[in-house]
């Protein structure tokens, strides 16, 4: 189980590091290569109005990795802020994304500090450049850049987990560039988060009689409480909820996305050492700002807001979030419940999720659920 759970802790900025480093030697993963050419030839895009771009692109100052992926150009296009903050999604994406490239163009990228981005810049330049504002400055600028490439008037943004925080900012700062915002596993306000899933891992492993996790939760509760929320104590706090089903329900480990890059044909052995040598990279740098993060005091949002929340979530709960959708005033607002879904939605229930996207947010962006134009 521990290796298990170090692995879990990669999902979240919050969480502690993986053991790897950037340093430790790149394990030779190519006897997986032709299960990767399978992958590829089923995710490969033939229809002749199809975009399948990969590139990178000048964003911020650095070169930022981006993966375009869709079956029809003449789609609404959606901006995928990943989670971590250096968790990419697209060494995943192989395993949930596809349905939704018939309806939507599907735009990843890599953020700075993660996957091939990290690759592409010397991590000196980086460094001092890790702070949410400039992830925020990066994806609108990301946002202008899709829109004159792809001859959108607008975008549809969506994020996940952390990537929910530049997203939010986004939104509130560029509305202009949006047709509607999604949010996946938001994050509202972290020590609220902290405490709610805290108090559910303490509460869960009383009832299972589980005492080396009430043991350990109870030496550092209250939490957060008035003590500073310090690695070590994110690392039990986090520890226990996540093995009860707080990452992905009904699990005590998430092995299908932490070792999912393997089959992935977008990425190399040297991408998929750099998702854990960016969480390092990236972790320390930002943590002091995240713990300050907190949205309840945003009582209007300027476009269409959607929230997909995960009733088993408790890596980042969402009963914060539908307190928030509730109180929140917005040209349009709608709250999903994925009733088999923790954090890890689009993953955990990829129909109701592809669903959801039509019923909610496409007519947002001038699009019928059964594809026709709306006013």
């Amino acid at each position: 189980m521990k290796t298990a759970l170090s692995s879990l802790l990669l999902l979240a900025l919050w969480c502690a590091p993986h053991p790897a480093r950037a340093q430790d030697a790149c394990p030779d993963r190519s006897a997986y290569a032709p299960a990767r050419e399978i992958v590829a030839d089923l995710q490969r895009i033939t229809a002749p109005e199809g975009v399948q771009e990969e590139y990178a692109v000048e964003i911020g100052g650095i070169r930022q990795w981006v993966n375009v992926r869709g079956q029809d150009r003449d789609n609404p296009m959606i901006l995928f802020v990943h989670g971590g903050p250096a968790s990419p999604v697209i060494p995943t994406l192989w395993q949930f994304q596809r349905p939704l490239e018939e309806y939507f163009t599907v735009v990843n990228y890599d953020q700075r500090g993660a996957g091939r981005t990290l690759l592409l810049n010397p991590q000196d330049a980086v460094a001092d450049t890790l702070h949410i504002q400039r992830y925020v400055d990066d994806a609108i600028a990301l946002a202008e850049y899709l829109r004159t490439r792809y001859h959108q008037r607008k975008l549809v943004l969506m994020a996940h987990s952390w990537g929910t925080v530049v997203a939010m900012h986004a939104a509130l700062q560029r509305p202009d560039l949006f047709h509607a915002y999604v949010g996946i596993g938001q994050v509202i306000n972290v020590r609220t988060n902290e405490q709610v899933s805290f108090d559910y891992g303490l509460r869960t492993a009383r009832a299972k009689g589980n005492t080396e996790a009430v043991r350990e939760m109870e030496a550092i509760a209250p939490y957060p409480g008035d003590q500073p929320i310090t690695r070590e104590r994110i690392v039990i706090a986090r520890k226990w909820p996540q093995f009860y089903g707080g990452l992905t329900a009904y699990r005590a480990e998430s092995t299908y996305f932490f070792q999912g890059p393997r089959l992935s044909p977008d990425y190399d052995d040297a991408a998929r050492c750099a998702i854990n040598a960016g969480s390092v990279f990236t972790l320390g740098r930002l943590l002091d700002e995240f713990l300050q993060v907190d949205f309840t005091g945003v009582e209007d949002f300027p476009i269409p807001v959607v929230m997909f929340m995960g009733r088993h979530d408790y890596t980042t709960p969402s009963e914060p979030t539908a307190t928030w959708l509730a109180k929140v005033r917005a040209p349009y607002k709608q709250g999903v419940w994925f009733e088999h879904s923790a954090h890890m939605i689009p993953w955990e229930e990829p129909g109701k999720t592809l669903v959801s996207l039509l019923q909610h947010v496409r007519p947002r962006a001038g699009i019928g659920e059964a594809g026709a134009a709306t006013p």
